[in-house]
């Protein structure tokens, strides 16, 4: 399939329909079970009613694209994602559904109708456009007025322990460059006043942030967290000498180990639960 996207995002579906997308579809149940613990607060933002039209942005492998369709009832739930592998395993579900669907499509330009939708949500789908202000703008154009915005995005690195903890881990003592302000990536949307500027610019009213701190699964024992972190991190060991390569992974299960729980391995984390209306 021909996808339709902004040049800008060209890197992103390169990464998300090949390697990165096939880890995540295999890791499906995982990737889905670390973040649940935030679906409740998001779907309350979204204030889903019977009869609503639903698009999920960067619905990944479906989860929840198919709890809004649950409470859409006789609405429907559409979902939209850069990677035809998650959205294999997300299809799976809407076999045979006329209310639940699933395309592949970039966001930031794909061509929904205007006004299409009543809600438009998504689950740290949103950090990662090229171009914030142009992605929102195609999002409201396609929400009716007064449609609401509920979006949940990770608040800094500094305040997100599975990150700082697993990369300081894996980088061995290196420094590593920091990403330059604005770039897409999963912390590009940590700064309140900065999110609030691209929103009321494409044209949502001045947004709601409420501050949500829940535990982050990453596996029930240390040998699955360490295959489910390296497939996420693992380009933190390109280009290692075999020693220092050895010395990142001790200090990996070291830090897993330390992160064991009953319930398994698990890093807090903190996000933003952003709302907001089209006007």
């Amino acid at each position: 399939m021909s996808v339709q996207i902004d040049p800008a995002n060209a890197d992103q579906l390169r990464a998300w329909d090949t390697g990165e997308g096939v880890f995540w579809a295999e890791e499906a149940d995982l990737f889905e079970h670390a973040l649940h613990r935030y679906d409740e607060a998001l779907l309350r933002q979204a204030g889903i009613q019977d009869g609503d039209r639903v698009l999920d942005v960067g619905c990944g492998t479906g989860s929840v694209t198919e709890a809004a369709v649950r409470l859409a009832g006789s609405g429907t739930a559409l979902g939209v994602d850069l990677s035809s592998p998650m959205l294999a395993i997300a299809a799976l579900s809407a076999a045979g559904s006329e209310n639940l669907a699933y395309v592949q499509a970039d966001a930031q330009v794909h061509p929904f109708a205007d006004g299409e939708f009543d809600v438009v949500l998504s689950r740290t789908g949103t950090m990662f456009f090229a171009d914030q202000v142009a992605a929102f703008k195609n999002l409201r154009r396609a929400t009716r007025p007064g449609g609401r915005l509920a979006l949940l995005s990770w608040r800094s690195a500094a305040e997100n322990e599975w990150f700082l903890s697993l990369t300081t881990a894996l980088r061995a003592g290196r420094e590593l460059p920091s990403p330059p302000p604005g770039a897409p990536g999963p912390f590009s949307q940590a700064d309140p006043s900065a999110v609030a500027e691209v929103l009321t610019e494409a044209g949502f009213a001045k947004p709601g942030f409420e501050a949500l701190d829940e535990p982050m699964y990453f596996g029930p024992d240390v040998p699955a967290a360490e295959q489910f972190v390296l497939g996420v991190l693992g380009w933190l060991l390109v280009g290692l000498d075999d020693e220092t390569r050895t010395r990142a992974l001790e200090a990996l299960r070291a830090d897993l180990e330390a992160h064991q729980t009953a319930g398994g391995v698990a890093y807090a984390s903190s996000a933003w639960l952003i709302g907001s209306r089209a006007v």
